[in-house]
């Protein structure tokens, strides 16, 4: 019972093993490749890096694993590239039909469909990259509805658009909310509680302060921010609830930026592969999960299998990340 008080005690501290010069062979093995493929290869590069970072990546003496292939992304690679080139086509038709009715219909329609498949490629985003990824052998999943979601991002945008873009935060939040309230990593259910008002105060006082600064203040805004998302993440086993925390200083987010930039300018973006490793690793450093966290009572629940990665590969042509 002691031993399994004193577990319980200990904050869970992340670290990251990647190594630059690793991972700037996969770097630029993969993108040689899609380079040579015309982009074909990429599916296959992105398991590559997911992999090696996941497996870079430990929690109380155990890495992450993540189980996908590139043959998976790639059939949903192909579907994310077959229905966009139908919207470029269409789009194509209107600029040359030389009919402003039509250019602007297919204007609408493009843009139209874009953001409304916004929510639908990030549940399918989570539902796959969840389902590929563990820890221990213990799968994560996420449980959302796909048209709960899309109700719920498309509120949040006609409130962001009718308020000029003044709800955005509590938009931002709201579905950060849904989507962690639905994520699972075996028995561990997981929640944001952060507030909208919170994230828009944040961002109005980054608003005045930038200027007022002369930029000086974005390393206490990020340092506030990333915070913020880590600091009302929570984690709920049998019913005791487990806060992360983020112990990062506006010393470190300067130090992590200015190094990042001047290190990508000076070598013409061949140190990008090295930035990677060098923000994973100094985030890492910095996260932890704060006491009462039973490791070793975390079992494995059955869920459905899932291999679609059509939604993945849409988040990626709008460059847009997971959680």
């Amino acid at each position: 019972m002691d031993f399994l008080n004193r577990l319980q005690s200990e904050k869970k501290r992340f670290t990251y093993f990647g190594k630059g010069g690793e991972f700037a062979a996969i770097f630029f093995k993969n993108l040689f490749l899609t380079l040579v493929s015309f982009g074909l290869y990429y599916p296959w590069a992105k398991v590559e890096f997911l992999k090696y970072h996941y497996q870079s990546t430990e929690l109380d003496k155990a890495r992450f694993a993540f189980h996908g292939t590139g043959k998976e992304v790639f059939k949903g690679f192909i579907k994310v590239y077959v229905f966009l080139l139908l919207l470029y086509v269409f789009l194509i038709y209107g600029v040359v039909s030389n009919n402003p009715t039509t250019f602007g219909i297919s204007i609408g329609v493009f843009y139209l469909f874009i953001i409304l498949l916004i929510p639908f490629a990030i549940h399918g985003a989570m539902r796959y990259r969840t389902s590929r990824s563990s820890w221990k052998g213990i799968y994560f999943k996420y449980l959302g509805n796909r048209m709960e979601l899309f109700w719920k991002f498309l509120i949040g945008l006609l409130l962001t658009i009718l308020t000029l873009g003044i709800y955005s935060p509590w938009f931002a939040v709201d579905i950060r909310k849904y989507i962690f309230s639905h994520l699972r990593l075996g028995n561990l259910s997981f929640d944001f509680k952060g507030e909208g008002s919170t994230l828009f105060w944040m961002n109005l006082k980054f608003f005045f302060l930038f200027y007022l600064t002369l930029g000086i203040y974005t390393f206490w805004y990020y340092k506030e921010l990333l915070a913020y998302y880590a600091n009302n993440t929570e984690i709920t086993q049998n019913g005791r609830k487990v806060k992360f925390s983020l112990e990062m200083k506006a010393g470190d987010v300067f130090e992590l930026i200015i190094v990042n930039f001047l290190l990508i300018i000076f070598t013409f973006g061949i140190a990008t592969p090295w930035v990677i490793i060098r923000t994973y690793k100094i985030i890492f450093r910095f996260l932890q999960i704060e006491e009462g966290l039973d490791t070793n009572g975390i079992k494995q629940v059955q869920y459905d299998n899932y291999d679609n990665a059509a939604g993945d590969n849409f988040l990626d042509f709008l460059d847009l990340d997971l959680i």
